[in-house]
């Protein structure tokens, strides 16, 4: 392992750092094999667990096997000091989740609206998060954080500058859920969001090469480089639902024309069952019609498909990635669309690059966006050098 030189205090936060990592994701271990597999010697391991036993990170759960000698006292992250609370903010839905310091789910709360201005919608967010803090568990640390994933784009600073699909410029969220929740809150677009959920808790953990493709009511794309989430230059990457895939197409909400989402989203796809259908129609509706078997509806869903596939296919032939994960909505309706995608796939892209691609569907349906950004939360609270008690 490389030796780290310089300012002890740095030095002394990295390896804290990596000491609680490992227990977190390796635990239950001993502090002989936290000094062996970090390099770090014993009496550097042993003050370091002590502090993190005293901010009640870790704990002691008993002995281990031992080879000879002593039996070891094994330790464990403990994942209930603390709690997050992770909002994916849709078109015309909220997912909230209330989450321990591991990503699991403890409650949920699921919202619909009608209204997209923004201070309607805000004060939906508001009773969500008090609903789950209500929920929550007594714990050392209480809520330390609230994420929420958003549709749009969002700068550095956590200010949305452009949601188009709702209607949104320049909207102070963040700012505006700090004072009044007075806990430290990350915006992120939702398919960055949603793409890190998949690497940490869904069908991505064991790739380092993804493309998250959130299907709703627009698309959002969310990239996995190398093991890392990709940002771009300026945070903007992912709007790949504004990628032009009919030059003389429809108007797009963005400014453009032919935008891939305008084709392959939940919104074309209630825009194309309108002519069919007399009334009120809805994804679940859909799918309730092609469960049915009504031919109509299931031919909907393959346009759709074919449509998602097309997009899919420019971004394998651009990325060459490993593994596409498809999520959101859309991927409730996976029978009747996964078909037109894995055809187009196998008829339009190069045959280097679909070799060994694997495409799937998301195996934590509509939980990837809050669980990501509920994750973005949880490692920002880790990887403070000092924490405060915080009790809501």
């Amino acid at each position: 392992m490389t030796r780290i030189t310089g300012n002890p205090h740095l030095i002394k936060k990295i390896n804290k750092s990596l000491v609680l990592d490992m227990i977190k994701s390796q635990g239950p271990l001993s502090r002989a094999e936290i000094s062996q597999r970090s390099g770090l010697n014993k009496g550097t391991v042993s003050s370091l667990v002590k502090e993190l036993m005293d901010e009640e990170l870790v704990y002691e759960i008993g002995q281990g096997e031992s080879s000879g000698g002593r039996r070891p006292v094994l330790l464990l992250f403990n994942e209930k000091a603390g709690y997050a609370i992770g909002i994916d903010l849709g078109v015309h839905y909220i997912i909230g989740v209330l989450t321990d310091l591991q990503g699991n789910i403890i409650k949920e709360k699921q919202t619909k609206f009608p209204q997209k201005d923004y201070s309607t919608v805000l004060t939906l967010i508001k009773e969500t998060i008090n609903e789950l803090i209500a929920l929550m568990p007594e714990s050392r640390y209480g809520l330390i954080g609230i994420g929420l994933g958003v549709p749009g784009i969002v700068d550095k600073e956590g200010r949305l500058l452009f949601a188009p699909n709702l209607g949104w410029k320049d909207i102070p969220l963040k700012q505006d859920l700090e004072s009044l929740f007075h806990v430290p809150v990350i915006i992120d677009n939702e398919a960055n969001a949603g793409a890190y959920g998949e690497k940490r808790k869904g069908a991505g953990q064991s790739s380092y090469n993804i493309i998250y493709i959130s299907a709703g009511m627009g698309i959002g794309v969310g990239f996995i480089l190398n093991g890392e989430l990709y940002r771009g230059t300026n945070g903007f990457s992912g709007e790949s639902g504004h990628m032009i895939i009919e030059v003389d197409g429809l108007p797009c909400r963005c400014g453009s024309i032919g935008c891939w989402e305008l084709y392959a989203s939940e919104q074309a796809l209630l825009e194309g069952a309108k002519p069919i259908l007399s009334d009120e129609v809805s994804l679940e509706k859909l799918i309730e019609l092609a469960e049915s078997k009504r031919q109509e509806i299931t031919s909907l869903f393959g346009r759709i498909g074919n449509y998602l596939g097309i997009g899919i296919n420019n971004l394998i032939n651009t990325f060459n990635p490993e593994q596409v994960i498809i999520g959101n909505r859309l991927s409730m309706a996976k029978q009747w669309i996964f078909p037109a995608i894995q055809q187009v796939i196998a008829q339009r892209t190069l045959p280097y690059h679909r070799t060994n691609v694997d495409i799937q569907f998301s195996n934590l349906s509509i939980y990837s966006t809050a669980l990501g950004i509920s994750f973005f939360v949880i490692e920002d609270f880790l990887k403070k050098g000092e924490r405060i008690e915080v009790f809501l």
